[in-house]
């Protein structure tokens, strides 16, 4: 439940505004309409300077000095466009060899984590390939060193070992996304559009067989054409100068010499000589129905009216789709619209998830018309400036923090590489404020007439692909490299103080507390009312009600219908959203100051005067049973089913799926007066408070909540929760789900802890930070970078307001899933055993959390979370503020302690989800009883 406008987020981007700007709270606060788009958009301004090395490297610097980090960030201009015929992937394969460790830097992630680096990751897409990293300025000289390193000194690490291990771990990755529901519609997709040998042809993934034959020496060759300064960017935004960042930048780029000079490519946009039409099958809980065709990238003006096109057609909460399909007709259960943009071509994708019981021929039918009369006709004014409210809102959302993928550097560097021009960011929001709904139809005319691609994803069983398929690593020796030496990495500076503002606290006539925190940097209040009650209190015959409840807020209230209270929400600045924990329910305001007063109207309408219509609670128990449906096609949710009441028993508070989606059988019989007795029950002031972060004083902030929630008054019984049941102590065992077909397994143990463990729990938390939490613990390490056999393996404290517990979640190769459980358990048994964390492990940790602090406030959202999660643990108000002396005071015996007093390597419980005929023999071997569970509704 979301509701987005342009008029709060231009206040709340975080950015600088240019002299004369329109945002101030002052300004807004004279009129009681939205000031004009254009007008708020051309005071949008990210101040930047840049210069540029004489190998070519382009720097940009964006000096924000709110916090003491930075944001570094690399971009290249290498994609998997760029991949010849025979090497696909290549350029996401080097993405991850680029993370191996270089000729002076043994292992990057030992590095950057160690140093408080937050927002660290690489991606690959068709156009790029960027590193990124926050870290905390006194650690801005030692990044950089390794940025460099990665740029200018890697081959000489990249070992046939590491390639044969990231060769496996991006096949896992690939195996990974291949298993989801729809897991092969983009290969579909691609294939269709594209003609062979076209850029854009082949997904970034790419495919097995040349993954497979990369050798050494092609991933060299790949490096020293695409990886030359003069092909990228840098970008630092944060607390840093142009001075500093020149000095820093020239001494440790400037030696690095010029790379191969990239020629562009020709890149045409393709079109479909007829219409195509495909019908694939999958392990899907409802047929899906894609429109796709192939349109003009970043490069061709008519992608921004694409861009609202998509939005009226299926993005707005009111979307023409959205009302006509799923309201309406109710034809469909869910339905999109997007354009995505490339840098040099995209794709203008719909999709329609046919609801249960109708024809999906009616549906497409009925789709078709409802797009050939929106192309033909075009938009209305009104449903153009709420798309371009809720575009630009998305576009600017992220821009209060200097890193990460939305913010202040990826801004930057996407136009310096994309269209070498930094303010392109700019640009694009002027041009959509200037979008008129004639240019959106021409827009429409000119590429949608054209032939589409009509895919339908139907239920049933999937075909055998290639993917599966196993082929042989290419081992070709490569010659020596002359390396070059370098000075030893820099020291680190010192570290910054953490940011966290005192609160204040007061009390609502109704005895409703709120918990305050003044944020004056933005325009921009934030407000979360949370009651103590969440999925824990919702079993048994009504389990689904809450969710349930929770979707059906803005679908009307206080004599407003669902597009009512969306329009109005856009109009104000108001995004109201509404989630639950196990513990928790929370409904949230996010408003801009200046139009508080009203968006606190709409806000305590939907928390007090639901109108849960009969024919509402129909249609959104009809999607929430379509999402049950959806989970039990998924295999990370069969585990999740499974599991839970496993661990504390059918009928415990917490022995429900994690989802609160409830099931077939209970959902199905829900009715109104269940989700209004619930809603009675439950969000009421007795069992409320109220954290709020403002620029507005605490005063003001008060007065406006107590003339909206003062007289708010429960009605009726106030809800109990369960009782406590005895939590059993199930055997330890593995639990099999036969999943025919999947290209991978997937892997759940847990544990419930004993309750000892809460004494020690903090430590436990971070103790765990080496063992299965981190990028570096042991268990990812294993099955991630020295086996190959996962993308990715987590280990995890869960942490229930009356219980703890420990899982494991592991995708792996089917081949490798009784290898994996094996793994696992030496992996437990050792971190428990005589050695427990290493001194290495240990200094990493402690180090890398101190590091992180300063940072760790940056965004307005990050102190409401922060003042949420001391009020639930029980946390004074500068728990914070103390962290760091609780850190350094921690001692590795401690940690040993906390897990060893906490986790048994003996008391797991393991799940796996998979093909029977290749890992139920492998079972047999780990040395556990095996028994095979089936999900009602998962066939």
């Amino acid at each position: 439940m979301k509701l987005f406008t342009l008029v709060a987020l231009l206040a709340a981007t975080g950015i600088t505004v240019m002299p004369g700007a329109l945002l101030s709270t002052t300004a807004l606060a004279q009129s009681s309409k939205p000031a004009p788009i254009a007008s708020l958009v051309k005071q949008v301004n990210i101040p930047h300077k840049q210069f540029t090395l004489k190998n070519g490297l382009r720097v940009i610097v964006h000096t924000d000095r709110k916090a003491p980090i930075v944001a570094v960030s690399v971009w290249y201009d290498v994609g998997s466009k760029h991949e010849p015929k025979g090497r696909t992937g290549f350029a996401h394969l080097f993405e991850h060899l680029m993370f191996g460790g270089s000729e002076n830097v043994a292992n990057f992630d030992e590095e950057v984590i160690g140093m408080g680096a937050s927002n660290n990751n690489g991606t690959t897409w068709f156009d790029r390939t960027n590193y990124f990293e926050t870290v905390p300025t006194g650690a801005l000289e030692r990044m950089l060193y390794i940025e460099s390193d990665r740029m200018g000194h890697l081959l000489g690490a990249v070992t046939q070992e590491k390639l044969d291990t990231q060769r496996g771990v991006v096949q896992n990755e690939k195996r990974q996304g291949d298993n989801q529901p729809y897991g092969l519609v983009e290969y579909a997709q691609l294939a269709a559009l594209y003609p062979e040998g076209h850029p854009y042809a082949h997904s970034t993934i790419g495919s097995m067989s040349d993954l497979d034959a990369a050798s050494l020496e092609d991933v060299r060759s790949w490096f020293r054409q695409h990886y030359g300064p003069n092909n990228a960017v840098l970008v630092l935004a944060g607390d840093v100068d142009l001075k500093t960042a020149r000095k820093l930048v020239t001494r440790w780029f400037g030696d690095i010499p010029r790379g191969p000079q990239q020629k562009p490519l020709a890149v045409p946009v393709p079109n479909l000589a007829e219409k195509k039409v495909e019908v694939l099958k999958d392990r899907v809980a409802n047929t899906r129905i894609y429109r796709t065709w192939a349109v003009p990238g970043l490069d061709n003006a008519d992608y921004i009216a694409l861009d609202v096109a998509a939005g009226v057609l299926g993005g707005l909460a009111s979307s023409r789709l959205d009302n006509v399909l799923v309201r309406d007709e109710q034809l469909a259960v869910s339905v999109t619209a997007s354009n995505q943009s490339f840098a040099q071509s995209g794709q203008f994708d719909v999709t329609v998830d046919v609801k249960p019981g109708v024809d999906p021929a009616k549906a497409a039918s009925r789709l078709d018309a409802i797009m050939a009369d929106f192309i033909a006709n075009g938009p209305s004014a009104d449903e153009v400036q709420r798309v371009i409210a809720r575009t630009v809102a998305g576009r600017l959302g992220g821009l209060e923090q200097v890193g990460g993928f939305g913010g202040k550097a990826t801004a930057l560097a996407e136009g310096a590489v994309y269209r070498k021009d930094s303010n392109f960011y700019r640009n694009q929001l002027l041009a959509l404020a200037a979008t008129k709904p004639g240019t959106v139809t021409k827009a429409m005319q000119n590429w949608l007439l054209r032939p589409t691609y009509a895919l339908t994803v139907e239920p049933g069983e999937r075909a055998a692909y290639d993917e599966t398929k196993p082929a042989t690593k290419a081992v070709v020796a490569a010659p020596p490299l002359h390396l070059v030496k370098r000075p030893p990495i820099p020291a680190l500076g010192p570290i910054g103080d953490v940011a966290f503002p005192s609160l204040e606290r007061g009390k609502l006539p109704n005895g409703v507390e709120i918990i305050y925190a003044r944020r004056s940097t933005l325009p921009i209040t934030q407000i979360v009312l949370s009651m103590d009650v969440g999925r824990a209190a919702d079993i048994g015959a009504k389990h689904g009600v809450q969710t349930l409840m929770l979707s059906l807020l803005d679908e009307g209230a206080g004599g407003r219908n669902s597009v009512q209270i969306a329009e109005e929400g856009e109009r104000l600045g108001a995004n109201v959203s509404a989630s639950a924990s196990a513990d928790k329910t929370t409904i949230s305001l996010w408003a801009l100051s200046a139009n508080l007063t009203p968006s606190l109207d709409l806000f305590s309408d939907i928390v007090r005067k639901p109108d849960f219509k009969a024919e509402e609670v129909d249609r959104l128990k009809n999607q929430q049973l379509s999402g049950i449906a959806a989970e039990l096609k998924s295999p990370q949710g069969l585990a999740n089913r499974v599991l839970p009441p496993i661990l504390f028993g059918v009928g415990h508070r917490y022995g429900v799926a994690g989802s609160g989606a409830g099931t077939t059988e209970v959902v199905a019989k829900l009715t109104r007066d269940d989700v209004v007795a619930f809603h009675q029950a439950w969000v009421r002031p007795e069992k409320a408070k109220l954290f709020v972060v403002s620029d507005k004083p605490f005063a003001e902030i008060k007065a406006a909540l107590a003339s909206r929630l003062g007289n708010w008054a429960g009605a009726g019984e106030a809800g109990v929760q369960p009782g406590a049941t005895v939590v059993p102590a199930p055997k330890p065992r593995i639990l099999f789900i036969d999943r025919p077909g999947s290209p991978q397994s997937f892997i759940m143990a847990g544990q419930v802890l004993p309750d000892a463990a809460k004494a020690t729990v903090d430590t436990l938390i971070t103790a765990n930070e080496p063992f299965g939490a981190s990028f570096l613990s042991r268990l990812n390490q294993d099955l991630r970078e020295t086996k190959g056999w996962s993308y990715g393996v987590r280990g995890s404290v869960g942490r229930y307001s009356d219980a703890l517990t420990y899982s494991i979640s592991a995708p792996v190769q089917s081949d490798k899933t009784g290898a994996s459980i094996i793994a696992l358990m030496d992996n437990v048994k050792a971190f428990l055993g005589p050695k427990g964390i290493t001194p290495e492990e240990f200094e990493r940790t402690i180090n890398s959390n101190l590091r992180e602090l300063p940072g760790g406030f940056e965004k307005a959202s990050d102190v409401l979370t922060g003042m949420q999660l001391n009020d639930r643990f029980g946390r004074p108000d500068n728990y914070y503020a103390g962290k760091a002396s609780r850190l350094k005071a921690t001692t590795r015996e401690a940690m040993d302690a906390a897990v060893r007093g906490a986790v048994s390597a003996e008391k797991f419980v393991w799940v796996v989800v998979g093909d029977a005929k290749i890992v139920k023999p492998q079972l047999e071997k780990v040395g556990l009883p095996v028994e095979d569970v089936t999900v009602a509704g998962s066939n």
